[in-house]
């Protein structure tokens, strides 16, 4: 009897130290795939992500770079996208910002090899020309509870922010109970002065990242789109989730859209990754969502957007970790006992 999944794939920063060798210790047996991405790199004078991927020791200044950190994860991803158990049906495929990339090819609109061209691309431009940066901030309590008067204080401070003489600063991604905003040093500094610290964690700053899904991004995506032709995407072989919850359907999807809207609206505008599982869960109903790999940090996020949908009566964490003891909703590849559930 088959499993129902949708496939999600993760996006900048899941990459870390535990992960380093994660392509040999999983893919060996895909050596012509990752020879692939390898020829990729070499082409535009970079390190081969399999090279990468085996260096002795993780070097966060080199490791988290756009232009590295975005080819391994996406190599992972496709990875272990190719790597599910036949008895799982993906139904349908969604990704997290960077990961949007990964989950176009997962879900076959773009080849594998086009897909890491696209997100090695992206990430290299994301390095060269990417300006300003990103931060964390949580809305949810430690139970996951929903709190969307919190969540609509903070994006009116944000608001409020953005209108100073100088400041910048937006919504970047809607990730499940955590706002990741982004913008230039003066609204991130501005929003980190104006709100409480919470679990001597939060406001966080994410290292080594620019303001992605942002008007900052714009000359990003304008070289973007010189640089990868529409002509690289096709037709979904599975139904795609994007960052607004739009739904990309099998023989029934503008090709030209879909591109424009990967190198316009995805580098530019929020991404809102809550919506996109939410829809995922509504209109596809599936058995399993399984978070490819690296790293399972993206789990989380997955649980407190289903929680903010209410999805099968959930509403906090305890909630949450009950129904994954019962029968497991959720499987985040980047770890080794829920990896074994679907590979």
């Amino acid at each position: 009897m088959s499993r129902t999944a949708v496939l999600i794939c993760p996006g900048r920063g899941t990459y870390n130290r535990a992960e380093l060798g994660y392509l040999a210790r999983h893919h060996a047996d895909k050596a012509a795939l990752l020879a692939s991405f390898d020829s990729i790199r070499a082409r535009a004078g970079q390190e081969a992500v399999t090279a990468l991927d085996a260096a002795p020791r993780f070097d966060g200044r080199k490791h988290t770079r756009g232009d590295v950190a975005s080819a391994l994860i996406c190599a992972c991803s496709l990875a272990d996208a190719l790597s599910l158990a036949g008895d799982i049906e993906v139904v349908a495929v969604t990704g997290n910002s960077m990961g949007w990339y990964s989950a176009l090819a997962a879900g076959r609109a773009l080849t594998p090899a086009d897909g890491f061209a696209l997100a090695n691309t992206m990430g290299t431009l994301m390095q060269e020309r990417g300006t300003g940066g990103q931060l964390i901030y949580p809305f949810m309590d430690e139970d996951w509870r929903d709190d969307p008067a919190r969540r609509a204080e903070l994006l009116a401070l944000v608001k409020d922010i953005a209108t100073r003489p100088g400041h910048a600063l937006a919504l970047s991604i809607d990730l499940g109970g955590m706002l990741v905003l982004a913008g230039n040093e003066a609204g991130l500094s501005a929003f980190e002065a104006a709100v409480p610290p919470v679990a001597g964690r939060f406001p966080m700053r994410l290292p080594g990242h620019a303001a992605f899904h942002t008007a900052l991004m714009a000359p990003v995506a304008e070289e973007g789109r010189r640089r990868l032709p529409p002509e690289m995407f096709g037709q979904p072989l599975v139904p795609l989730i994007d960052g607004r919850g739009a739904i990309w359907w099998p023989h029934a999807t503008d090709e030209r859209a879909l591109w424009d809207y990967t190198l316009g609206h995805q580098v530019t505008e929020p991404y809102d990754f809550t919506l996109a599982v939410q829809v995922a869960a509504r209109e596809f109903a599936p058995d399993l969502f399984i978070l490819t790999g690296p790293g399972d940090t993206l789990g989380g996020a997955v649980a407190q957007a289903l929680i903010r949908a209410h999805w099968r009566g959930l509403t906090n964490k305890e909630g949450f970790r009950r129904m994954q003891m019962r029968a497991p909703i959720l499987a985040a590849m980047g770890r080794e006992d829920q990896r074994a559930l679907v590979t």
